[in-house]
């Protein structure tokens, strides 16, 4: 990817073209396949496999971005489903926010390879995925979570246009949240010595 800058003279290009022409470049050059990655995903793995989701090609081209000094910010929400069949609907969808001298933030979105339209629906922005989590805290005692998300979406063609996400996660076991997995390393610890 940097070698396709080094081509050109980056300082002659605007923030708007560099944006575009790495977004092309991440939609050419990464296979989009679900469940090959995770959240915790770092950007060598990513990067070695070529390939991941929205989330992955979001965090490459925002970390390339700022590599050149161009401010940027990472976008969470959805991406509403249309003709076009972009990859990415009928789940929550990341892509970045470019800061464009003289115009403000312009959403890029490196997984369709598209400039973010009416259908990209923004529900957070951040530094990064972990500063727009659908779900984020800490539990207490015993813990259990659910969690469902239902999104409306409606066009002048059809009203009932109707995207229902169904994230039910299961029960979680004690054990699971962070402060049972601190307590049970330290006790774990104190029988070793």
């Amino acid at each position: 990817m940097l070698k396709l800058l080094k081509t050109k003279d980056v300082n002659t290009l605007s923030p708007f073209k560099i944006a575009l022409e790495l977004s092309e470049y991440i939609y050419t050059n990464f296979k989009y396949i679900q469940g090959i990655t995770s959240v915790d995903s770092k950007l060598d793995h990513v990067w070695g496999l070529k390939a991941g989701v929205c989330q992955d090609f979001a965090n490459i081209l925002l970390q390339v971005i700022r590599m050149l000094g161009i401010p940027s910010r990472y976008v969470s929400g959805y991406i509403c489903p249309n003709e076009s069949g972009s990859r990415g609907e009928g789940a929550t969808h990341a892509w970045i926010e470019v800061y464009i001298p003289f115009y403000g933030w312009l959403g890029i979105d490196p997984t369709n390879n598209a400039i973010a339209n009416e259908y990209h629906v923004r529900l957070a922005v951040g530094r990064d995925y972990k500063d727009c989590t659908p779900v984020k805290g800490v539990f207490k005692g015993t813990a259990k979570s659910d969690l469902f998300v239902k999104v409306k979406v409606s066009t002048f063609k059809n009203n009932d246009d109707e995207l229902t996400l169904s994230l039910k996660k299961k029960e979680q076991e004690v054990n699971t949240n962070s402060y049972h997995q601190n307590v049970k390393l330290l006790q774990q610890m104190q029988q070793q010595q």
